[in-house]
């Protein structure tokens, strides 16, 4: 069937107030469903434990599960192999990768034996990878690597197929109005130091269960610096209705994952000394930290792959596109 044409490229003040908008509905909609989530997550006092008759009640469970990840990019890779047309989303593609895998197995090389405790091996092949102070197994580094593809592709699919509608900016012409992409976002700055002293507070007021909220601080790092740095530039350029729906899928998945097998199954279990102290219940008493995960890595994915797709729509070098362009800003 042919495609529906795309929305002819809009004035860039009408793009800028559209995205604006947009990007508003999306963080009502979140907290809309987030909020009564929560006080009913709260609700549960007496939170039920699940009893475990087998003491190897899923073998190789943990790497069974990774088809959860493995099977959307494979499906959704074999879709962008069949779209020749896309060059320069394949370009930015390639080039994001390195970054975002190089962000989730820093995270498993130096805070893995520190986030998490892994006491099952038998829910893996059995093959340990050596990190900063301790074992993560190899399942690990391969949830990361799938992990980020499989949000990436499912994002550039919403992007250019499913929501490709509301795709409608002219990278060319775009960039040509920004001077430089590294530009001071203070809203993003703002926000990532309120969360992180309230973060701090509550471990050391609240919770009060020593250590530090190593597991958040890293989250917030690797989500607001991103932010800090290049939301104000690559704003415009977001799909925002493809955001949102990458999000619930990608929060959908995990918490399947995570909420009815990972955690009560024990494929592993969370370090209390790192985590700031909020834990649901209900979910096995599951950090929060599980679930903004998800959030944080959907969000830096996006922003990282779009600002890589504005570089290389430019045609400048990565010094003089990301800080200093010789052409005034038109």
């Amino acid at each position: 069937m042919p495609q529906e044409p795309r929305a002819l490229p809009r004035h860039p003040e009408e793009v800028s107030q559209a995205q604006v908008e947009a990007a508003l509905v999306v963080t009502v909609l979140g907290l809309m469903l987030a909020l009564p989530a929560a006080l009913t997550l709260v609700s549960v006092r007496h939170p039920g434990i699940l009893r475990l008759d087998s003491p190897d009640p899923t073998p190789r469970g943990y790497t069974w599960s990774l088809l959860l990840f493995l099977m959307p990019f494979a499906v959704l890779g074999i879709w962008f192999h069949r779209r020749p047309d896309l060059r320069l989303q394949r370009r930015a593609f390639l080039r994001a990768v390195p970054v975002l895998t190089a962000i989730g197995f820093s995270l498993d090389f130096f805070l893995g034996s520190v986030v998490l405790a892994f006491d099952h091996w038998d829910v893996t092949i059995g093959i340990s990878v050596r990190v900063v102070g301790g074992y993560v197994p190899l399942e690990e580094f391969v949830f990361y690597l799938s992990g980020f593809l499989t949000i990436l592709l499912t994002y550039m699919w919403c992007d250019e197929a499913w929501l490709a509608r509301y795709n409608d900016i002219d990278y060319t012409a775009g960039v040509a109005r920004v001077r430089r992409l590294v530009r001071f976002h203070s809203p993003s700055l703002i926000s990532g130091a309120v969360l992180w002293v309230a973060a701090i507070l509550y471990k050391t007021l609240v919770a009060r269960d020593g250590g530090f909220p190593t597991y958040f601080t890293f989250l917030l790092s690797a989500s607001i610096v991103p932010s800090v740095g290049l939301f104000h530039s690559v704003r415009p350029y977001i799909n925002w209705r493809g955001f949102s729906l990458t999000l619930v899928l990608v929060l959908l998945v995990s918490l399947l994952w995570e909420v009815t097998l990972a955690v009560p199954y024990h494929w592993w279990s969370y370090q209390r000394r790192a985590m700031m102290g909020l834990y649901i219940g209900a979910w096995s008493s599951l950090p929060l930290e599980a679930v903004l995960v998800w959030v944080a890595v959907t969000y830096t994915t996006v922003i990282i792959y779009e600002v890589i797709k504005i570089w290389q729509a430019s045609g400048e070098g990565a010094a003089s596109a990301f800080f200093a362009k010789d052409k005034p800003p038109i």
